[in-house]
């Protein structure tokens, strides 16, 4: 195994084991840098923290393996987070409110895809007036006040199964599911031949359209239920919440070696990049880093993230040539 690893050039390296490699660093560095740091209490934070960013980064890692992109994540975390606060503020009833959360999911996915593929506009700039439509929505219906009274809406970001935590476990089944979708199925097929390349899967047969509108469909519903999990753990309905948390996700998508020119990515790449930004977010707040800075950091992750991806690739190409 060591010899074909040094028989391998530095693109082929990053490519196969980057993410692990990176992760790996980050970890022990952390557990250096800061004795709480390996405590069991402070790594299962670390796992309730990073569970919203990372059911986030599942479902955007559909949309970037297909070229595309979705900016407005944080908003519908907020617009579907907080309705089925509010249903659950109404009925008392915890099916209901899931329910109505990833059904206005699934409305925004629509919503995006539909316009995008008949259209024919960048999915950034549709993505980006979502962003404004849905925080301008939910700030209406709620008039800008946060919705309380939610019972026992709390379990689901806060309860525990034995040792694991319910968010823990709802991210695993996620995970799962996103696994089997694109490496199982002909929808997942149809994600990677898309993405590589949209003129030749047209021609081949495949309704592009359709693969487009089916992924942010699925994006939406786990936004939604990114949402639902927020607003449960802080047990209550923040119509302001969920800023910035698209860039988040975006980051851990391409740490995780999805590329943002479409046609490669992973989903247990995905969990890595995801599980390397929340062991960074925790290490920092550890040694009391300013908030300011760690906004810094996650800036140079993404260029470093998209320069290694550029690099790797037209090395790759270079080597094949």
């Amino acid at each position: 195994m060591f010899s074909k690893i040094r028989e391998m050039g530095f693109s082929e390296i990053y490519r196969k084991y980057g993410t692990i490699l990176i992760f790996t660093g980050i970890f022990i560095l952390a557990s250096c840098l800061n004795e709480i740091f390996l405590t069991t209490g402070n790594l299962t934070n670390v796992l309730r923290q990073v569970v919203v960013v990372s059911l986030l980064a599942c479902g955007v890692t559909f949309i970037i393996i297909l070229g595309h992109i979705d900016v407005s994540l944080g908003s519908v975390v907020a617009l579907t987070g907080t309705i089925a606060a509010s249903v659950m503020s109404m009925t008392g009833s915890i099916p209901l409110a899931i329910a109505a959360g990833i059904g206005m999911g699934v409305a925004t996915g629509l919503l995006n895809g539909y316009v995008i593929t008949y259209f024919k506009i960048p999915s950034f700039i549709m993505t980006l007036a979502m962003t404004t439509v849905a925080r301008g929505a939910i700030l209406l219906y709620t008039a800008g006040v946060p919705v309380g009274n939610l019972g026992d809406f709390k379990v689901i970001g806060q309860g525990d199964v034995g040792p694991i935590p319910i968010s823990v476990l709802i991210l695993l089944f996620v995970v799962v599911v996103s696994w089997i979708l694109l490496n199982r199925t002909k929808f997942g097929r149809h994600i990677y031949a898309v993405g590589g390349n949209a003129k030749a899967s047209l021609a081949s047969g495949i309704n592009t359209d359709s693969v487009l509108r089916k992924a942010f469909v699925f994006n939406g519903v786990l936004a939604a239920i990114a949402g639902i999990v927020l607003m449960s753990r802080v047990n209550s309905g923040q119509p302001a919440a969920g800023v910035a948390y698209e860039f988040d996700a975006i980051t851990a998508v391409v740490v995780g070696g999805t590329s943002l020119m479409g046609g490669t990515g992973t989903i247990t790449g995905t969990i890595i990049g995801a599980m390397i930004i929340g062991v960074i977010n925790n290490i920092l707040n550890l040694m009391n880093v300013s908030s300011y800075w760690q906004q810094i950091v996650k800036g140079l992750i993404i260029a470093v993230a998209v320069i290694l991806d550029v690099k790797t690739k037209t090395g790759g190409a270079r080597k094949k040539a």
